[in-house]
């Protein structure tokens, strides 16, 4: 008996061990480090008007009405669910995804004026692998300007200028592409308007 505590006692040790450090210590530093110096990010980069959060620069939201940039489409639940992130998982032969895109492109291109033979953006016809990407293509958005202008019954100059401003530049100069966060951008508008 004496042989099987003295071999269990370091196995119980080790575990006690390891749970402060992994799972009390670490967990802990790595908090009290991102909240130093990370704070915006490590509290999910939110943002807010008037002390109420209204979205975050790091989730999309589904935007619809003429007056707004239109996000990607998204995959996740019903639409920028963060609870159901996730791609759609059908590959570029499927017959769904090719007949859904097509759908997207047709509306795309009806939705902003667009002629039958204009290219549109990859990016506006389908949905990142998350389903939560607040950004577009620069592209994306200076097709959607001259809808938005309109609806809105602003300059077209005044919208690009509102584009040029949320347009993220690539991540360490050299990675990614430029894109253009929707929900900071479309609260802009909004901001403008009021």
């Amino acid at each position: 008996m004496r042989a099987l505590i003295r071999q269990l006692r370091p196995a119980f040790l080790a575990v006690l061990v390891l749970t402060l450090v992994c799972g009390v210590a670490y967990p802990l530093l790595s908090t009290l480090i991102g909240q130093v110096a990370f704070h915006n990010k490590a509290d999910g980069s939110l943002i807010k008007r008037d002390g109420v959060v209204v979205g975050s620069k790091l989730i999309g939201q589904s935007f619809t009405a003429p007056q707004y940039f239109h996000p990607r489409p998204s995959a996740a639940g019903a639409g920028y669910d963060g609870s159901a992130s996730s791609g759609s998982n059908l590959g570029p032969t499927n017959p769904d995804f090719l007949k859904s895109v097509s759908d997207r492109v047709a509306a795309y291109r009806a939705e902003n004026g667009l002629g039958a033979d204009a290219l549109v953006p990859v990016d506006a016809v389908t949905a990142s692998g998350s389903g939560l990407d607040p950004n577009i293509a620069v592209a994306n958005a200076r097709l959607q300007t001259p809808r938005v202008a309109k609806a809105r019954g602003l300059d077209v100059a005044v919208v690009t200028k509102l584009v040029d401003k949320y347009t993220d530049g690539r991540k360490l100069w050299v990675l990614g592409e430029p894109g253009v966060n929707v929900v900071e951008l479309n609260l802009a508008l909004d901001k403008l308007a009021a």
